[in-house]
């Protein structure tokens, strides 16, 4: 299973950075191949200040080796070794009418003493972080979403929907990152789905990322804006920041097994504002996008 999503991420990744650097037009991926020194490596792809995109990143990675102790105590383990393989990716438009967009989708294995599998999973999922709020791009995304998680099982586009409002919520700030899409781990074998059942379906999500998000980007993409919009994005860029530097586990999950910093890191903006107590005018746009995250919305 291991070898086979691995192979399945490294195809992935051509097809999602092929079809972002046509909508862009002008920039390319910038390949990085890096080694972990404890087992593994990984193929991190940036892209920079083009037409469209401003910085993104879809990176894969696979390592292995033992599990370090910050993670035998989250998992609840002695000494085991592991192996983990995933592709991560997010883009940042430079127009703050083309929302950013995050994915992941994850496999992990742990190995006893003799090398036997003693545990896997999946995990994964894809959501949208606006801007300006146009509830028909909010629409179209969850549709996404929903079509793919229907040819596997009617329940989890509302579980795992629920999971991603959930997760990608910014407790300190009492509000979410955006407007959701769809969460998932631990995704293992039992209550009548196999590994193969999951990997089915995993794969299906993210061959369904491009029909997401770029129509979304097509129709945002050379729409004007002032400069007080592209205030109002870095200033919300800024919660982005917040987020994944305090909240995400993936970012931590980087840091704690000796993972490359600039892969890490790479989420992380170009440009961001911290503006002391900033609100947004009453009655307008940007209040409206406010509004939504302080709950949330169902889009469908």
């Amino acid at each position: 299973m291991k070898s086979k999503f691995y192979d399945y991420i490294q195809q992935l990744q051509d097809t999602i950075c092929a079809g972002l650097e046509r909508t862009d037009g002008v920039a390319q991926f910038r390949e990085d191949l890096w080694t972990r020194p404890e087992g593994g490596g990984g193929r991190t792809r940036v892209i920079e200040n083009g037409h469209v995109f401003e910085k993104g990143g879809v990176n894969i990675s696979a390592v292995h080796g033992k599990l370090p102790d910050a993670m035998q105590k989250m998992f609840g383990v002695g000494e085991v070794d592991f192996f983990a393989c995933g592709l991560s990716l997010v883009i940042h438009p430079k127009s703050p009418m083309v929302p950013t967009v995050h994915a992941n989708w994850r496999y992990f294995e742990m190995y006893d003493s003799m090398g036997n599998v003693i545990n896997q999973w999946f995990g994964g999922g894809q959501d949208l972080t606006p801007y300006y709020l146009f509830e028909e791009d909010a629409t179209h995304f969850h549709q996404v979403c929903k079509t793919a998680c229907d040819k596997h099982d009617v329940s989890f586009y509302p579980k795992y929907k629920k999971q991603c409002d959930a997760y990608f919520w910014n407790a300190h700030r009492n509000e979410a990152r955006g407007i959701g899409g769809l969460f998932f781990d631990y995704c293992k074998a039992e209550n009548g789905m196999t590994m193969q059942s999951w990997y089915d379906f995993v794969t299906e999500v993210g061959d369904s990322f491009l029909d997401a998000y770029l129509p979304i980007v097509e129709r945002r993409k050379t729409l004007p804006y002032t400069q007080t919009q592209r205030d109002w994005q870095e200033i919300r860029r800024g919660r982005y920041v917040e987020f994944n530097l305090v909240h995400d586990k993936g970012t931590l999950f980087g840091l704690k097994t000796n993972g490359r910093i600039e892969s890490i890191l790479m989420s992380l903006p170009p440009h961001v504002q911290w503006v002391y107590d900033h609100h947004p005018a009453p009655g307008s746009d940007e209040e409206k996008l406010i509004s939504v995250l302080q709950s949330p919305k169902e889009w469908l």
